[in-house]
């Protein structure tokens, strides 16, 4: 038996963030991130609408990008004390994820963060608060999936948190909010949202409920990105729309190494004085992993449906899997997100040195492999791999070299 779970409500299209005034309660606990909510106005016209609606408000600011363990256990307290029985986040995946976190420690309090981390372990929720979450961003789609991701800095690991518990009650999908993200996040939280769709195709648990959501996602991304990211602001609405389809495909498809690779990454050179950005690692890893993956026959015949669909020719499914990788790779070029992680700069922009030395990444790499093989998203991938292998392809995401194995 399988399972399909969404929101029960979703809302969306120019104006639905009016939809809060619609919900039923006494007070809600608002999570947010850094300025840019409040900059823009949006997180007035939420008090308001919630206000209007009834409720008692209280916020909690300033939750940072890859949100940390600390940050989860302050936001818990905060809810202990205040009692919501909603919770609403509002910003980009970080403040969502992080305020899907605290819900649990809120509802649960005797829980630990290691006890948070074990795939669908978590207890039920809903007793204390409902959840409702507002994307601003076009990428992580985590108002409507059952996954959270939170850093944990002092061992420089990003652990997703995986459980149905967590789905949003309600995801308000207004495309206003979108049109506030500069160009390097357009791009970073596009190329996750293709990657979403695509490993959520190939999973080994995709089913007939998730393969349409991935594959119309693909397209979508593959005609409305590029433009979107060159300012094009039909396209941004039209992207809001398609990374949550995404994120409903992979929400109950899961994922692949694609996202083990980049979460075990992206915390482990905080040392160095950067993060490697989740969706530009998403898009250095991707075609990589289609290379690997695509050794596995069932694996290749679903890449080469999805280069069909895409319309980018190919006599037969070898050829179909080096076009989709081609074209990936073209899109990394068109949207300034490098190719390798050698090439990956302090600002996340290509450069001919990358922050990270070559002699930090193979000293390192070890522990890195390790850490990605047991990462909750390599269960679905749809060719199994093996620590030794995992290193051999994460070298090959560093030097930008074929993957032949």
């Amino acid at each position: 038996m399988a399972r399909f779970t969404l929101p029960r409500d979703l809302y969306h299209g120019k104006g639905a963030l009016e939809a809060l005034k619609t919900l039923k309660g006494t007070r809600a606990m608002v999570c947010v991130g850094g300025g840019s909510m409040k900059r823009f106005g949006f997180l007035d016209k939420v008090v308001s609408y919630l206000q209007e609606a009834g409720m008692e408000v209280e916020l909690f600011e300033g939750i940072e990008p890859d949100p940390s363990v600390d940050t989860v256990m302050r936001g818990a307290e905060a809810m202990t004390k205040f009692q919501p029985d909603w919770i609403v986040a509002i910003g980009g995946g970080s403040p969502i994820d992080a305020a899907k976190a605290m819900w649990i420690k809120y509802e649960h309090p005797e829980i630990t963060f290691e006890q948070m981390c074990v795939v669908f372990g978590i207890p039920e929720l809903r007793k204390k608060a409902h959840f409702c979450a507002i994307p601003s961003t076009s990428g992580t789609a985590t108002e409507v999936t059952a996954f959270s991701v939170i850093t944990d800095y002092k061992k420089g690991i990003k652990y997703p948190l995986a459980d149905f518990e967590i789905t949003p009650d309600v995801a308000i999908v207004d495309p206003d909010l979108a049109e506030t993200m500069p160009k390097k996040l357009t791009a970073h939280t596009g190329m996750d949202a293709m990657t979403h769709a695509i490993e959520a195709y190939v999973s080994t648990a995709h089913c007939e409920f998730t393969d349409p959501l991935a594959i119309f996602a693909i397209k979508m991304i593959q005609e409305d990105l590029i433009p979107s990211y060159n300012g094009d602001m039909t396209k941004r609405a039209s992207m809001h729309n398609a990374q949550c389809l995404a994120g409903m495909a992979f929400s109950n498809a899961l994922l692949g190494i694609v996202h083990s690779m980049a979460h075990k990454t992206g915390a482990a050179f905080e040392d160095l004085g950067a993060h490697i950005i989740h969706g530009a690692a998403n898009a250095m890893y991707l075609p990589k992993v289609i290379a690997f993956n695509a050794k596995d026959e069932t694996a290749k015949k679903r890449y080469g449906v999805i280069a069909d669909y895409m319309g980018l020719g190919g006599a037969n499914d070898d050829e179909k899997v080096k076009n989709l990788i081609a074209f990936l790779r073209g899109m990394n070029d068109a949207l300034n997100i490098p190719q390798c992680i050698a090439h990956y700069g302090l600002d996340s922009m290509p450069a001919d040195t990358g922050f990270v030395p070559e002699n930090i990444f193979l000293e390192r790499l070890p522990e890195i492999a390790k850490n990605a093989v047991a990462d909750a998203c390599t269960g679905s991938n749809p060719r199994a791999i093996t620590v030794d292998e995992m290193a051999k392809l994460l070298k090959c995401c560093y030097y930008d070299t074929e993957v032949d194995f």
